[in-house]
């Protein structure tokens, strides 16, 4: 694959990191002036294909159904390109690396590439917390945990790799959840199994009662639903803040055992569950867990093709079976924007493990979630690319990820996760949860 170089030019890539080493990262005034309150740029690109913030989405913006069916605010839209392996050549400087290459790998392939519409926002409290969190938040441990946070944006004017890298894993999600979600792994030839889970889970300023001081970042379980094999197994994972001094701990019932027992290897590079080694427990979400084996790199900012505003793919009207088609996501609801994303790159350590040898990271500088992520075998081989595909959620306010997919370039497998639209309710955001709902005793409790 072509160097990153040829889309950022080397020499304005070190300009801008310099000029971001430079930059005050406590000055809140800049928030609401120059920055968004979520720390993005306000201001539209040069040639105004990416438009100025305005606020974001409006909460009345279309019809929400009982059932959780968002009415697409966009529907009328038409796609300004579609870019195909015919004309892929003359969109390279805004996709990445794995983008182009599943034009070579699937010929069918195909991106439809719509009007960009800065749809994100944050409420209220986490606007002012993230002005509070300019020069008070520090990263602690070598950038492997934070110092003085609770909860919030903590570097909404990040100058170092593993400060971008903190915002996508603390960004807003609504604080809690209870919700249903289904997953797959979908062979070459187009085979497929739907997993489909009830997820409960919560940030640490959702949990009433938290010590401030105690090392925890969320609460997260997973009961799984279907198929029958696998029901009524149950995940429960406490996701520490810093990982390097205290490890995730995880835990799992299964009911042929009857039993709960520790689940020590729900991290780094194992297989995450149901996906049969297509994705990694720490590819879930674009990147999770602890950054420790890696060395970070920041590489400056990016206009980028991604995954966006995507309602039509969330809609009810369509099966999991009309999207999950041989070598890649049906390509008819699929909707991308042209977005600024910060790109940070992760470089495996010498003294450490992972099939990962090299990650590249793309995120939307609005949201915080991670777009795209390409990933590289050990010998330095583009292997996989990492696709989300984001909705704002305008009634509640809530960005999300309607689909987030990982294709292997390779084995021409892919896997998917974080669908809904068979799921006849609607996600429940932001109540207030206690620890006691989150214990293997809970879990066990769960499982019979």
């Amino acid at each position: 694959m072509k160097n990153f170089t040829k889309t950022l030019p080397l020499v304005m890539a070190m300009m801008l990191a310099c000029t971001m080493a430079q930059a005050k990262q406590d000055d809140p005034g800049l928030i609401g002036s120059k920055l968004t309150p979520m720390g993005s740029e306000k201001a539209a690109n040069a040639d105004g294909s990416i438009p100025a913030w305005t606020g974001g989405i409006a909460a009345n913006a279309a019809i929400v159904s009982s059932n959780g069916d968002y009415a697409d605010p966009f529907a009328g839209e038409k796609p300004l390109y579609t870019v195909t392996k015919d004309n892929v050549s003359q969109y390279k400087n805004v996709l990445t690396p794995g983008q182009v290459a599943m034009f070579g790998r699937f010929p069918d392939y195909r991106m439809p590439v719509y009007p960009t519409h800065r749809t994100a926002n944050l409420p209220k409290t986490d606007q002012d917390e993230a002005k509070a969190n300019l020069g008070k938040v520090e990263l602690a441990d070598g950038g492997y945990g934070l110092k003085n946070y609770s909860f919030g944006v903590p570097f909404a004017e990040p100058t170092e790799p593993l400060e971008v890298l903190w915002n996508h894993l603390t960004r807003y999600r609504g604080g809690s959840f209870v919700r249903e979600i289904a997953s797959a792994t979908v062979q070459d030839q187009g085979q497929s199994t739907v997993v489909t889970y009830n997820q409960v889970a919560a940030f640490r300023d959702r949990i009433k009662d938290l010590d401030p001081q105690e090392n925890l970042l969320f609460f997260y379980r997973a009961q799984t639903l279907t198929p029958s094999r696998y029901a009524g197994e149950v995940t429960l994972i406490h996701e520490p803040m810093n990982q390097v001094t205290e490890a995730r701990a995880a835990w799992q019932y299964l009911p042929g055992q009857r039993r709960v027992r520790r689940a020590p290897t729900v991290s780094y590079d194992s297989s995450a569950r149901y996906s049969f080694g297509q994705i990694t427990s720490d590819g879930t979400d674009g990147f999770n867990g602890a950054p420790d084996r890696y060395d970070w790199k920041l590489i400056g900012k990016q206009e980028l093709l991604v995954g966006y505003n995507a309602y039509k793919l969330n809609s009810k009207t369509l099966k999991y079976a009309d999207l999950l088609k041989p070598g890649h996501l049906n390509t008819d609801p699929l909707r991308y924007e042209k977005h600024r994303v910060w790109v940070i790159e992760a470089t495996l350590k010498p003294d450490a493990r992972h099939v990962y040898g090299k990650r590249r990271f793309y995120i939307d500088e609005d949201s915080w979630q991670i777009l795209a992520s390409d990933m590289y075998d050990s010998r330095g081989e583009l292997w996989r690319l990492f696709e989300a595909h984001y909705a704002m959620l305008y009634d509640v306010q809530v960005p999300t990820t309607v689909a987030e997919t990982t294709y292997d370039l390779i084995s021409g497998r892919y896997g998917v996760s974080q669908m809904t639209n068979e799921v006849n309710q609607k996600v429940a955001y932001g109540a207030p949860m206690v620890k006691a709902d989150f214990t293997p005793a809970e879990i066990r409790r769960l499982g019979k």
